[in-house]
């Protein structure tokens, strides 16, 4: 989708827009909608069309009837998981993605430099500036940021949203503190059709990107429109080996202590044990197996563009 002259456009009414909102991550859900549209006015785009998530629905299907009414831009306004609904409804279609963040962890957010202010995002989805990233599927369910087993999903989940509430992103710091001293598990791990890999490890990664919740980024040469996903073993046995792996990762240093990293389309992971699981900062249930592929280039992501966002200089592509 290519539209050289967005305003022109919008004041012809010639763009579709619809924003799926997580009215429990807004403080003033009207006075939020009012904001955005008069956003859009401003920039000579026509009113979106609205919808809530619910309980039972946190944003799939109503992204998905906007998909169906002709959409062109969806805004997907909520946390990870209002994020991730929407996304897996817009996988495969001409519509793109515009992410407003609301709530604590915003990891596709953080990781492709987009806003947390509702004007600002609305102004990056009017700048045109796009971005056709890739999407990992971990059984039928998909992900943009990436999946986990182990310690990273043990410490998201125990993360209460009261916590995360009062002290942010401090939460995960807590939750991390509380569980260093949790067993290793023993893994096979099969990438791609290599032979099976046995590791010892404490949480192994499925990324697309490479930042965690906090900003940290784990995984420094992850691209989220290679065509691949960056697979991070990590395999701490001592309060020191955490330590000098927390410096490795707060240095960018291009080795991590107690950190393989390997890259691959399809992944395999098979534990000894039952681990707890999480999807782009969800937890979902937890299993012995987690099997994840990559769609190459199946989303249409509204980014900045390049001269205004350093992460997406660094990753080239606009």
């Amino acid at each position: 989708m290519d539209h050289p002259d967005a305003v022109a456009i919008g004041a012809r009414g010639g763009l579709r827009t619809a924003v799926v909102v997580n009215p429990t991550k807004v403080d003033d859900p009207a006075r939020y909608r009012r904001v955005v549209n008069a956003a859009l006015a401003d920039a000579g785009w026509p009113e979106a069309a609205w919808a809530e998530t619910t309980p039972g629905d946190p944003g799939f299907g109503q992204a998905r009837q906007a998909v169906k009414d002709g959409a062109d831009v969806v805004f997907a306004c909520g946390g990870d998981g209002t994020v991730r609904a929407c996304l897996a409804a817009l996988v495969g279609t001409d519509a793109a993605l515009a992410v407003l963040p609301a709530g604590t962890g915003n990891l596709l957010a953080a990781n492709l430099g987009l806003p947390d202010d509702a004007v600002a995002g609305i102004r990056v989805a009017t700048q045109m500036g796009r971005r056709r990233i890739d999407v990992g599927v971990m059984e039928g369910r998909c992900f943009a940021v990436m999946a986990g087993m182990g310690f990273d999903a043990a410490v998201v989940g125990e993360a209460s949203d009261g916590l995360k509430a009062r002290i942010g992103v401090g939460a995960y710091v807590w939750s991390a503190m509380r569980r260093l001293w949790d067993r290793s598990m023993h893994v096979v791990i099969t990438l791609d059709d290599d032979p099976p890999m046995r590791r010892r490890a404490r949480t192994v990664l499925v990324a697309n990107v490479g930042r965690l919740q906090g900003g940290v980024r784990l995984l420094a040469a992850a691209e989220p429109d290679d065509g691949k996903l960056d697979v991070a073993i990590v395999s701490p046995r001592s309060l020191l080996d955490w330590t000098r792996l927390t410096w490795a990762v707060l240095r960018r240093s291009e080795r991590v202590h107690r950190m393989e990293v390997r890259r691959a389309g399809r992944v395999v992971i098979v534990s000894n044990r039952t681990q707890s699981r999480q999807l782009d900062g969800d937890v979902i249930e937890a299993g012995r197996t987690l099997e994840a592929a990559v769609r190459p280039g199946a989303l249409e992501l509204c980014v900045p563009q390049p001269e205004r966002s350093p992460d997406l200089a660094e990753g080239d592509s606009g």
